[in-house]
């Protein structure tokens, strides 16, 4: 029997080396290639699948919205995929799903196929549904939660919000300041303050976060442009934009 899989990802070079590994095994077949949530949804109800690898963080809807959508009752079998999520790992290990970490070989999606396949064929799936169910509600409750999971060399960092200096964009990533060491984190500057916002954190400028509690002093550059100085010394521009909400949030 042939597993009918479609690949989801947002990274184009990951679908390749997704697809690569994948057709090194007889047993798989690719039915469909998807590179947002949205696709994944109409993939997944047109051709459904009898596994699915879907990647955690992408536009339009991530992972846990293409979950969602379709229904943990109707979802196939699922392997998910991640750069590194803010909640994601801690919630897959507890209810023992299997995932990806990028960058991946091929050893390891050899083993979460095998994983499948076993689900496949021992007529596991309804255990498995449930365990996306599982895993949709302890998703939820991680997106209220304040600490940030991020990759530091072949270790996994937990970081409590009152923990970061500031957050700025980079591209598709955040960098995450913490004293002298800064760490990547696949995310958006929004999704951030969104996370973040509850804890302190207050948008200074398009592409800057910074925590309150770290601002020493403001000091005007011209009429366009604020300078704010941290209490470690760091020093951030500021967009008079956000001035008023940034006032308020610190009571004055």
């Amino acid at each position: 029997m042939k597993i009918r899989t479609v690949i989801v990802d947002d990274e184009p070079l990951a679908r390749r080396r997704l697809k690569r590994f994948l057709q090194a095994a007889p047993d798989v077949e690719l039915v469909a290639e998807c590179g947002d949530g949205n696709a994944a949804v109409a993939a997944i109800q047109k051709h459904q699948p009898d596994l699915v690898f879907l990647d955690v963080q992408m536009p339009n809807s991530n992972g846990f919205e293409v979950l969602s959508a379709i229904g943990a009752e109707r979802m196939p079998i699922v392997i998910f995929v991640t750069a590194f999520d803010t909640f994601a790992v801690q919630a897959f290990e507890a209810q023992a799903l299997d995932y990806l970490l990028k960058p991946f070989g091929e050893d390891r999606v050899a083993k979460a196929l095998e994983r499948a396949r076993t689900f496949l064929e021992g007529g596991a799936k309804r255990a498995h549904q449930n365990h996306l169910a599982e895993l949709l509600r302890a998703t939820e409750a991680g997106r209220n939660t304040a600490r940030v999971l991020v990759r530091n060399g072949d270790r996994v960092l937990v970081l409590d919000a009152e923990e970061i200096d500031w957050v700025e964009a980079y591209g598709d990533y955040v960098r995450l300041y913490v004293g002298q060491q800064a760490h990547l984190l696949r995310s958006t500057l929004t999704e951030m303050e969104q996370r973040l916002k509850p804890e302190g954190f207050a948008r200074i400028h398009r592409s800057r976060l910074v925590n309150l509690d770290r601002i020493r002093e403001f000091n005007t550059v011209n009429t366009t442009e604020l300078l704010i100085v941290l209490k470690n010394g760091a020093r951030l521009n500021a967009s008079p934009t956000y001035l008023k909400e940034l006032q308020r949030r610190l009571g004055a």
